[in-house]
């Protein structure tokens, strides 16, 4: 560029600035040197500054640079661009040699981050003979000193001092969903210095996250094993700036306007009817889920107590239905919705893909850690379809996930622990593809019931026959064809800013009233009146579910953005239990809610019957001897119980391995 051609840039750009007195008042604010400039702003303004902005960006740079500096606003600043538009968007495998040295932009995720490490940029050097100072920028990876002095001195240097900045390197692979048919992603190394690897930024880097990456393509010369440079070159990208594009509830900005639609929006009365319908509006009905998806999504709130153990805030869901019933496509929706959100399906899921894994590291030489889907969901959401496909071992890896929220790895030298702060949407289907009404939900579903019974809320989606509801369905579903949008009632980005904002500001606190109402609820429950027909108490809940009613109805009081639990909080997490107990709790003999068919699979009057089977063999041994003719034992409980149960306990009691049959017609105790 000629100096001319420099003077009136540096002009254009001062006179850019100018109208961006805004931006850059708040960076001067926040006490930063680094101002962020929209690319269609500079294109708006001067045509001429944003065609040398692609094509020649370190000199229009620093010509930007430079005019900051001389408005004398800040020192020493530096500039970094928020967008390009769409056009000098590229893909990895698409960079080629006429990329070199432009301005551009890629997407992708993060797979690899190297250590902050220092790196010279620039040194000076001292003449020994005639004192002269040198100055040498550090631009390849190998140091560099003056060839010779002005005075005709070669060599022997004297180092005076260097500038160092922190710099990083991460290797960038293409995301999946940009990838067509049986395509392996590539993958390219980016190279982050200054304000762009701060700790606050290096957060969102890390292995894993998604990024947009804008930056200028460089080559890197490649060495012979001999010393000499290869004519084959590596391509980099050197960042001028790096987008974090998951960000969670807790960083999303909120501005003033923003907050002023939020507050209108809390003021309604209908606030949480209006968000269960913005909740997936292609699906028809489900109400009660899409509440208890709505409450997910906000959260109950984390609490560290005295003694120093936490009870987590998130709130895990798992829907157990028929097929057909739009299972995939909640869960696909709240993926999408939620900002950390993560999809994973069944089969193709291991644990580590769920927790974290060690791998070698070709780089480092040693061994690092990859994180899975729940810890890279840390404070959002991870959806799991299909949870009854994946394999017992992998699905253990949960357990801990779960309740505890971290994520325990000891393997090959590497002891970690990593947080897994996530809420889990999970989604299963019965185990010979539809529902048994008359057996527990439990024998039905292939998932161990001490997982289950970590889960808040556990939904049945029936698939049955009924005209109004089917003909209602099938309407929504065609008009759905015919015109596909449905506008949800809450602005999706709304929706969004919405909880971030609840999340942020919102932690609401029990009221009396609404403890009142929560403890009446509970122990009414577990202390049910004692039938004849069932001398054994059911359990109808744990104090498992007593946390999960407190979470609930803090969730219901953040999507009012209210600060209190109130007692109509209390009563929407009591509706939600009661809704999912009458599907999945219910012992339909006793007539009684019953938590032991969900957690265990065998209800407590089946149980109790069981156990009245076992004693009543055991006084009959001791009066018949080793074998005991089953018409005995029917004879003995006759009146207490009848023939079908004797029956179907005495298989249970063969199957745990208490008795076998010698011969038909007898039992015996093992």
């Amino acid at each position: 560029m000629a100096e001319k051609k420099t003077e009136e840039l540096i002009l254009d750009a001062r006179n850019f600035f100018n109208t961006y007195k805004k931006e850059i008042g708040k960076s001067i604010r926040e006490g930063k040197k680094t101002i962020y400039i929209d690319f269609n702003d500079i294109a708006s303004f001067s045509h001429e500054l944003a065609e040398f902005l692609i094509s020649q960006p370190e000199e229009i740079l620093q010509v930007l640079e430079v005019a900051l500096e001389e408005s004398g606003l800040i020192s020493n600043p530096r500039v970094r661009f928020s967008s390009l538009p769409e056009m000098y968007s590229e893909r990895i495998r698409n960079l080629r040699a006429k990329h070199l040295n432009k301005l551009i932009q890629i997407e992708g995720i993060v797979r690899q981050a190297s250590e902050v490490r220092p790196q010279v940029v620039n040194a000076k050097f001292e003449c020994p003979s005639c004192g002269t100072i040198l100055s040498v920028l550090q631009i390849e990876s190998k140091f560099r000193e003056p060839n010779r002095c002005s005075c005709g001195r070669k060599g022997r240097f004297r180092l005076v001092s260097k500038d160092m900045v922190d710099a990083q390197r991460i290797v960038v692979e293409e995301s999946p969903e940009s990838l067509v048919g049986g395509e392996q992603p590539r993958r390219i190394n980016v190279f982050l210095k200054e304000d762009l690897v701060e700790p606050r930024m290096e957060e969102r880097t890390t292995p894993g996250s998604k990024v947009r990456v804008i930056g200028i393509l460089k080559e890197i010369p490649r060495l012979s094993q001999a010393g000499g440079i290869l004519t084959r070159y590596d391509i980099a990208v050197e960042a001028n700036n790096i987008i974090p594009l998951e960000e969670t509830f807790e960083e999303l900005n909120i501005d003033e306007e923003d907050e002023r639609q939020i507050k209108e929006l809390a003021a309604d009365p209908k606030i949480l009817e209006k968000l269960i319908e913005s909740i997936a509006p292609s699906v028809y009905g489900h109400e009660e889920i899409k509440k208890s998806l709505v409450l997910q999504l906000f959260g109950g709130i984390k609490k560290y107590r005295s003694d120093g153990t936490q009870s987590r805030g998130d709130i895990h869901v798992l829907l157990v239905g028929d097929p057909g019933v739009a299972k995939s496509v909640l869960l696909k929706f709240i993926a999408s919705m939620a900002p950390k959100g993560r999809y994973v399906a069944g089969k193709g899921t291991t644990g580590a893909g769920l927790t974290a894994t060690v791998v070698r590291d070709e780089f480092l030489r040693g061994w690092s850690l990859e994180a899975g889907a729940m810890v890279l969901g840390n404070k959002g959401i991870v959806c799991v379809d299909e949870i009854e496909k994946m394999s017992p071992d992998d699905r253990s890896a949960m357990h801990e996930a779960l309740e505890q929220q971290t994520v325990t790895i000891s393997k090959a030298n590497v002891q970690a622990c990593l947080r897994a702060e996530t809420s889990v949407l999970a989604a299963a289907n019965p185990k010979f593809g539809r529902f048994d009404p008359y057996q527990t939900v439990a024998s039905q579903i292939e998932i161990p019931p001490t997982l289950i019974n970590r889960f808040d809320v556990i939904f049945i989606l029936k698939d049955n026959p009924d005209r109004a509801k089917d003909e209602a369905i099938a309407a929504h579903v065609l008009m759905e064809h015919k015109q596909p949008l449905i506008k949800s009632l809450i602005d999706r980005d709304l929706f969004r800013k919405y909880i971030a904002y609840a999340k942020q500001k919102i932690f609401p606190k029990l009221t009396d009233e609404a403890i009142d109402e929560i403890k009446k609820f509970y122990v009414e429950l577990r202390n049910m009146p004692v039938t004849v027909e069932q001398p054994t108490k059911p359990l109808p809940i744990s104090a498992r579910q007593l946390e999960a009613l407190i979470r609930l109805s803090e969730a219901s009081a953040r999507t009012r953005l209210s600060k209190k639990v109130k007692k109509q909080d209390a009563r929407v997490a009591i509706d939600l239990m009661k809704y999912y107990l009458m599907q999945v709790g219910y012992d339909y003999e006793t007539k009684t809610f019953d938590i032991d068919r969900i957690a265990t699979g065998v209800s407590t009057s089946q149980r109790g019957k069981i156990i009245l089977v076992r004693e009543t063999l055991a006084r009959l041994e001791s009066r018949l001897g080793k074998l005991i003719p089953i018409e005995e034992v029917k004879k003995e409980l006759e009146g207490k119980m009848d023939s079908n149960d004797i029956d179907e306990a005495l298989d249970k009691l063969t199957i745990s391995g208490d008795i076998f049959h010698p011969r038909k017609g007898f039992v015996q105790r093992m």
